[in-house]
């Protein structure tokens, strides 16, 4: 498997999932709203595509061995819920038009389980800020759980996966399917280079084939 799309190229995890995958000698084709602000080389390639237009996107995929999908809707976009629950649909019905079999969806931490089997999302101390995103991925996994024809992983990061946690890239980290990873101070924390290496890990290793996990330190 050498030629990867990454859907949301451009961001705060797509970038990285880039450049690990460019450093490990894959081909890689950057899906962005714009590509001009992409840093094209003989390694990555970018297309300009709205992945909301299913026919378009499915033909500009077609040809990669896989696909990454790191698309998130916009934190501070007051239609959070419903852009990102359609964006991911669409992905989803594009991949499966093109022919790729293996894809990889980035999601949120909030549908893991806290150990009362409550998850993250409705327990009463998650930031209202953040409940549309989460709220959006975890109904979409539950979507992406009842398809049968693709290979897809929905990979749910550390629930400390931020700005503040930029810069290491350690290659170590432990993994579990429906309940956070803990360190020894009881929380779960992946710098964004991890994150990334934990996704090309995955696209290598097909460890998690139609089902979710996570990972943190």
């Amino acid at each position: 498997m050498k030629k990867v799309a990454v859907i949301g190229a451009t961001g705060f995890v797509g970038s990285h999932v880039v450049k690990e995958l460019e450093n490990r000698g894959y081909e890689v084709q950057a899906i962005v709203r714009d590509a001009s602000k992409v840093q094209q080389n003989e390694k990555v390639t970018a297309k300009s595509i709205d992945i909301n237009n299913v026919e378009e996107l499915a033909e500009g995929l077609k040809g990669n061995d896989a696909v990454i999908s790191t698309f998130n809707a916009g934190w501070t976009n007051p239609n959070l819920y419903q852009d990102f629950l359609t964006g991911s649909e669409n992905i989803e019905k594009a991949v499966e038009k093109s022919g790729v079999k293996r894809l990889i969806v980035v999601g949120g931490a909030g549908s893991l389980y806290t150990p009362d089997h409550i998850q993250i999302v409705d327990t009463p101390d998650f930031p209202e800020a953040y409940k549309p995103g989460a709220t959006a991925a975890r109904d979409y996994l539950n979507k992406i759980k009842e398809n049968q024809t693709l290979d897809w992983t929905f990979f749910s990061p550390a629930i400390e996966m931020n700005q503040a946690n930029v810069g290491t890239r350690t290659g170590n980290y432990r993994t579990s399917l429906e309940t956070p990873v803990l360190d020894e101070n009881g929380r779960s924390i992946l710098s964004v280079e991890d994150v990334a290496v934990v996704l090309v890990d995955e696209l290598e290793q097909n460890n998690h084939i139609r089902e979710r996990f996570t990972a943190a330190y």
